[in-house]
């Protein structure tokens, strides 16, 4: 029989330019506090799970380090990568390894430096998380330009204004400013947001995430051991939904969404056996504001081209029907690519265990979602966790 699994432990470094820390540092701090946090050691952990794309740093291959770093030598490690989904691959490789019964404690890692390199070169390898020699190569187009693509597409089809675009912005710095772990902590008002200067239009500065070091951990472990543990509170991982897409964009029907969400999504509410209307909290994969518009829609939040209108009736702010990204998202927390679906699987647990503060979200049905993508949708991952 399958097993059931939860989440016992999460741990999260601060994120942002860390150039106090090498990657193995910003692993430990992570490591350390979901220890702490599960009431365990590293020698109760079975596998090690790393979630890192690692092309950013001096460490190329950097997965036995960070395991050596942290105390986790013997316990594997597995590395994963799947582009800015990473940390939720990562999550779902340990999962799924609990699942089958191999092992019965898996610790998550997902850890990344991004600001070793210049941003030009960051942005360069980032390019490559599509189809590197058609787009990037032949074209020279990046992720903003792609995201653009997207934005153009939504806003001749629905209406979406650029208005709506810098409300997701302000939003995200809204509680990005409450949150201590975020790059970004401070507030924006609309017209800063508008004002800022065009990076492919209508995209501007504040319609694109940063880059940014940091990491986040998560412990994860079979039913049986809760007991063992004496877990008070378990996270349980309810659902997982994965899907993926072309690697080049242009053999898509359109740009209006994302067709690797959808699919994701749809796997993970038929397993999880709910309705996108019972979702308590979510956190969504807003690379860009444009993303955030097409993952209310993509993930059944509203119809498709009434994202817009979400944000305009703040029904995604806390006190809303959907409260999205009160951790500030990628937008204002940061996006190291190996740490954030980690960090999402954090900030939901601590939401359905109460422990929130001042950004906790109501909760009525105990149903949190995180929707972790790669590359512009060439992957997806949908997590549905419950309490």
């Amino acid at each position: 029989m399958a097993k059931k699994v939860a989440v016992i432990g999460v741990g999260h470094s601060r994120f942002g330019v860390r150039s106090d820390a090498t990657i193995q540092e910003l692993a430990f701090e992570a490591v350390k506090d979901a220890l702490k946090d599960a009431g365990i050691e590293q020698k109760d952990i079975d596998l090690s799970v790393v979630g890192t794309a690692g092309t950013r740093t001096y460490e190329l291959m950097p997965a036995v380090p960070i395991n050596e770093y942290v105390g986790l030598e013997g316990k594997g490690p597995i590395r994963v990568e799947a582009a800015c989904a990473t940390g939720s691959a990562a999550v779902y490789t340990a999962s799924t390894s609990i699942v089958s019964g191999q092992v019965d404690v898996a610790m998550v890692i997902g850890v990344e430096k991004m600001c070793e390199v210049d941003t030009a070169t960051s942005m360069a390898v980032g390019g490559r998380g599509g189809n590197y020699l058609w787009e990037f190569h032949l074209f020279g187009t990046s992720f903003p330009a792609y995201y653009a693509l997207h934005a153009t597409a939504h806003m001749a089809r629905y209406g979406t204004t650029e208005e709506q675009m810098a409300k997701v912005a302000v939003k995200a710095h809204k509680y990005g400013a409450m949150n201590p772990y975020a790059h970004f902590q401070r507030e924006i008002t609309m017209e800063k947001a508008l004002k800022s200067r065009v990076i492919t239009w209508p995209l501007k500065l504040y319609d694109c995430c940063p880059i940014s070091d940091g990491a986040a951990a998560v412990i994860l472990a079979s039913e049986d051991k809760l007991k063992e543990f004496r877990v008070e509170t378990p996270v349980w991982v309810d659902a997982i939904g994965f899907s993926s897409d072309t690697s080049n964009i242009c053999r898509r029907a359109d740009y209006v969404g994302l067709g690797a969400t959808v699919r994701a999504a749809q796997m993970a509410y038929k397993r999880a056996k709910i309705t996108p209307q019972e979702v308590d909290v979510a956190t969504v994969h807003d690379c860009f504001t444009i993303a955030e518009i097409m993952a209310y829609e993509d993930l059944g939040f509203c119809e498709k081209g009434e994202g817009g209108k979400l944000l305009d009736e703040g029904q995604t702010e806390i006190g809303g029907k959907i409260p999205v990204n009160v951790d500030g998202g990628l937008k204002s927390k940061g996006h190291p690519l190996g740490a954030t679906g980690c960090s999402m699987v954090c900030e939901l647990t601590k939401q359905l265990r109460g422990e929130a503060e001042k950004r906790q979200v109501p909760l009525k049905n105990y149903v949190a979602l995180a929707h972790n993508v790669g590359g512009t949708g060439h992957y997806a991952y949908v997590t549905i966790l419950r309490r």
